[in-house]
């Protein structure tokens, strides 16, 4: 069952110049298409953040989070319960960041910082401590690696059932060249398909795929090596070497660090 969530912070009235929200996301949840006048990073734990602007879709995992900037339309939806928080940055103090919607990664400080914020449901750094703490958390963001997409998606029509097989099924196994026979074309044109619309190779994409199928699984109590089996892999280390590449830890680590959520 889809519910429907109205964000809290009337736009005409920001309540200061950085400013958060924290919320607890039940599966199915949508919001409506919306702006800001400020601009919203958005960071998860324990689940796979989708968010759509006008022209592109983002499939953000806990190990990023979404920068959308002051004015851009934009909606989310969320399969899975998370935990959510907005950090809220006003201009100019927005300035500094991208003028476009991206991904940037969420480092340790970052994440122990927005952490900690959410403990105490706090809003708005009022002492002198939280202000500096929320100094810290505002360097890291400026400093965060910027990456345009985890998961890009397509509309040529060449890739768009490649995409939409992937998508329904993680584990395919279909190569691109049994793909080119089936699209009566050559398995050098959809590559060069792949790198001009994705920006990476159709092995790179599907690697990524899986990655986030692994999330899922491994939040439904999967063991790492059925993990791995029902991935394609026939042992364990080159599903972990995968997943320490995207989530910067090892799957049992990754399990235990949502486990404690």
């Amino acid at each position: 069952m889809k519910s429907s969530y109205t964000p809290l912070f009337d736009n005409n009235n920001p309540p200061g110049d950085i400013f958060f929200g924290h919320e607890v996301f039940l599966p199915g949840t949508t919001t409506s298409s919306h702006s800001h006048p400020w601009g919203q990073l958005q960071i998860i734990n324990g689940g796979i953040l989708e968010l759509r602007t006008q022209d592109k879709r983002f499939l953000s995992p806990s190990q990023y989070a979404v920068w959308v900037p002051a004015g851009v339309e934009h909606e989310s939806y969320m399969r899975r319960s998370l935990n959510y928080c907005s950090m809220n940055i006003v201009h100019p103090l927005a300035d500094r960041l991208p003028h476009y919607t991206c991904l940037l990664e969420v480092s340790p400080i970052m994440e122990a910082i927005i952490n900690n914020l959410k403990q105490r449901q706090l809003t708005i750094a009022e002492t002198e401590q939280d202000q500096r703490l929320v100094s810290v958390l505002l360097d890291q963001v400026y400093q965060a690696k910027e990456h345009e997409q985890f998961l890009p998606s397509s509309d040529d029509k060449m890739l768009r059932p490649i995409l939409a097989d992937l998508e329904r099924n993680p584990t395919s196994t279909k190569t691109l060249k049994e793909w080119a026979d089936e699209l009566h074309t050559t398995e050098r044109t959809l590559a060069r398909h792949c790198q001009d619309k994705l920006g990476m190779s159709h092995t790179e994409w599907r690697q990524r795929r899986k990655f986030l199928y692994s999330l899922h699984l491994l939040r439904h109590g999967v063991s790492v090596k059925e993990i791995a089996l029902t991935l394609g892999y026939h042992q364990a280390s080159p599903f972990i070497t995968l997943f320490k590449k995207h989530a910067h830890c090892t799957p049992d680590q990754y399990r235990q660090k949502f486990a404690n959520k």
